[in-house]
């Protein structure tokens, strides 16, 4: 009897918690993350969005958190729904707008749909304020007038919301999901484009005519009504930016201009919110322009312009300023011409004579002031973070923004903009434990060029117990290693042993404009050459074991896994995410073909095309890809797999038997999103990298079935 309840007991005793969440999958998934920020225009309060698992585990549930701008007050949770919220925006008056799905209590019998909501600022309930068929996209609000705007998908010829509806409740009774295209793109990332088309709206007041005729109540809001601004311009709005002016008088806007054969690029429009009329304001060949924020009195607007590029030449962006007080003469001034980063812009301090600007910078985005109208440049933030979503205080002496670093995620923060002190805001939850080091290493290329990195290591590395290594190489290939990343987080694997090398080779951003260039059109050139040169500087370690080493990417990542296959056998192992391997066969099925056109040559891409050097992979290769990648469409990855099994120096035996592995995601696409696939995602490289590197047998996910 006693044995009987002492094995009771212990049955019911919690298992031990992991060491850190990065020791379990589980615990990992389930960390909040932390997105977005809105500051209301008197600056006394911060909202932001905040993820979390749901208790299924399944999928991630998004609510409004506000935070404390003073740092005093712990942060409060201030919506709640089984359909989440996002798109936190204050009005002028301090009312908080943002879209959810979730059922509106007055309707309850209403199919759910992305509707406007508004939390009013006197404290009372969310309500909805306006639904309709198609959903709302996005919500924008002028931080000086009372004027709210949103983006909405409208179905290209309706004539009115009541039209708009009327024709998708017809195709979708009908089952109709054929599309018609006229031109060209016709999908982006995973999404379909069309038959919807984006439109900007005004949110106003409705009158008489399209009022309720029932009675109201004594709680009852006024109707408002949706005003189309923009019905003529097609799909050109679709993956573009827009950003409202603070008088509420004018939304500026890219705008897609199609060209011949298939290409396009971006022009920068106004549209005029009393009249609707549409304004090109800047149209030049060669060049993209893109919206930022519009400054305080709504006479400037920052501009961001990338120029196009060819294959001899990689893309400059920079930065303008366009004055748009001049009746006629519309004056694009630039700004920082002879700063050699790429930057963002994100607030303008209250009084018009600067801006906040975020770019990479050597492994890191700061937050810099460039002074207007001289260009002067200066560093606010000098910690290795990198900054998001910054918005200015209303007295112009502090700043907030998303900071993470590769020691911690996405958190708000308040930057002093005298001092550059940046102080960590109380959170909805705390910084996860992580239980390791990280140090930034670099060395020389051939042509004398700087290759930086970071290094994540377990704290048992040393000279009696070297680590194995993982080389990871960052997607862009515009892009570098500066950021938190939840997709391809290096403490899973320093938890399970193995150092993490983040290398930022040719291409990468934050170095300037002439460390971009040395990889461009060359892919299997400088940028291998500097992933293998600095692995080389990392092997040499006492504390790596270089006889235990595997590389792995995604994207142009990815494409570098497989490249790095066919050069060179000194790794046990390659991972491939979402990889490019026949660049013939890529350049035209990808959704931004007019792009990748522009960079390579035929000859080029065939220069640097993985595919060619299939013979040459002699190292297990475990593929991996989604079926809805429409960036890197599943061909890529299909041909990869065939490839490897029929031609590979590597094959499959007689009796169809191989060492290469191919983790196939029906419904995912360039990325891994839904959380238990991200949880084979990586149980299937730990399994992988576990038997070919280490020589372990770590078991699959359960959820695979075998």
């Amino acid at each position: 009897m006693l044995n009987q309840i002492m094995d009771s007991n212990d049955s019911e005793t919690p298992s031990t918690p992991p060491e850190t969440p990065f020791h379990d999958l589980d615990h990992y998934l389930a960390i909040p993350r932390v997105s977005g920020l809105a500051l209301s225009p008197d600056g006394t309060r911060l909202v932001t969005t905040v993820s979390t698992l749901n208790s299924k585990g399944t999928e991630y549930v998004t609510a409004l958190w506000e935070l404390d701008p003073a740092g005093k007050k712990h942060a409060r949770r201030i919506t709640r729904s089984a359909k989440g919220e996002a798109g936190a925006t204050f009005a002028a008056n301090g009312d908080l707008y943002f879209t959810s799905a979730r059922p509106d209590p007055e309707s309850p019998e209403a199919e759910p749909v992305s509707s406007l909501w508004l939390l009013p600022d006197d404290g009372g309930e969310a309500r909805v304020v306006y639904s309709r068929a198609g959903g709302i996209a996005s919500v924008m609000a002028a931080s000086k007038a009372g004027a709210t705007f949103v983006t909405a998908p409208v179905l290209a010829g309706s004539t009115s919301e009541e039209n708009d509806e009327e024709r998708r409740k017809s195709r979708k009774d009908n089952k109709v999901s054929a599309i018609l295209h006229t031109g060209y793109p016709v999908r982006y990332w995973d999404a379909d484009l069309g038959p919807a088309q984006p439109r900007l709206f005004a949110v106003e007041a409705a009158d008489d005519a399209t009022a309720s005729t029932k009675p109201a109540t004594v709680d009852a809001t006024a109707p408002l009504k949706l005003r189309n601004l923009t019905p003529d311009v097609a799909g050109n709005l679709r993956n573009t930016e827009a950003v409202v002016s603070p008088d509420g008088k004018t939304i500026y806007t890219s705008m897609a201009k199609p060209l011949a054969k298939a290409d396009s690029r971006f022009v920068l429009a106004a549209v005029d919110v009393a009249s609707g009329s549409i304004k090109v304001l800047l149209d030049q060949e060669g060049m993209s322009y893109f919206p930022g924020p519009v400054s305080p009195d709504s006479s400037m607007i920052a501009v961001v312009g990338e120029s196009d590029s060819t294959p001899e030449q990689a893309p400059r962006v920079t930065l303008h300023v366009l004055n748009l007080a001049g009746p006629e003469m519309l004056d694009l001034v630039p700004l920082a011409p002879d700063w050699d980063r790429w930057g963002t812009p994100a607030a303008w301090l209250p009084d018009g004579r600067s801006l906040l600007v975020t770019a990479d910078d050597d492994g890191a985005t700061p937050v810099f002031r460039v002074t207007v109208p001289d260009g002067t440049v200066t560093r606010v933030t000098l910690d290795t973070a990198a900054y998001t979503d910054v918005v200015a205080s209303p007295d112009g002496l502090n700043a907030f923004a998303l900071r993470s670093s590769y020691e911690f995620p996405s958190e708000a923060a308040r930057i002093d903009l005298t001092t550059g002190e940046v102080e960590r805001l109380p959170a909805p939850a705390e910084r996860p434990k992580i239980k390791g080091k990280l140090e930034r290493v670099e060395t020389v290329a051939a042509d004398g060029a700087r290759i930086p990195a970071y290094l994540a290591l377990p704290d048992s590395a040393r000279a009696q117990e070297p680590a194995p290594l993982l080389l990871w190489i960052h997607g862009g290939p515009l892009g570098s290693w500066n950021a938190w990343t939840w997709r391809w987080n290096p403490w899973l694997l320093v938890s399970k042993g193995y150092g993490v090398l983040l290398p930022d080779p040719a291409l990468s951003t934050g170095y300037g404009q002439d460390y971009i260039q040395r990889g461009w059109g060359q892919w299997g050139k400088s940028p291998f050459t500097d992933l293998m040169t600095i692995t080389d500087e990392v092997v040499a370690r006492p504390d790596i074991d270089e006889e235990r080493t595997a590389a792995m990417g995604g994207s142009f990542g990815g494409y570098m896994a497989n490249w790095v296959a066919g050069q060179t056998d000194r790794f046990k192992a390659i991972v491939t995410h979402a990889s490019l391997w026949a660049l013939d066969q890529f350049g035209p099925t990808t959704d931004v073909s007019q792009y990748w056109l522009k960079e390579m040559t035929v000859e080029m891409a065939m220069e640097n095309s993985p595919h060619l050097h299939v013979g040459n992979i002699n190292t297990p290769m475990l593929v991996i890809h989604g079926d809805k990648d429409y960036r890197v469409p599943i061909g890529e990855g299909l041909r990869l797999w065939y490839e490897l099994l029929s031609s590979s120096g590597l094959p499959a035996d007689d009796s169809g038997q191989t060492q290469h592995r191919f983790l196939y995601f029906p419904d995912e696409n360039h990325w891994i999103l839904q959380p238990q696939h991200a949880k084979v995602w990586y149980g299937v490289v730990e399994h992988f990298l576990g038997k070919q590197v280490l020589g372990q047998d770590v078991a699959l996910p359960e959820d695979l079935g075998l």
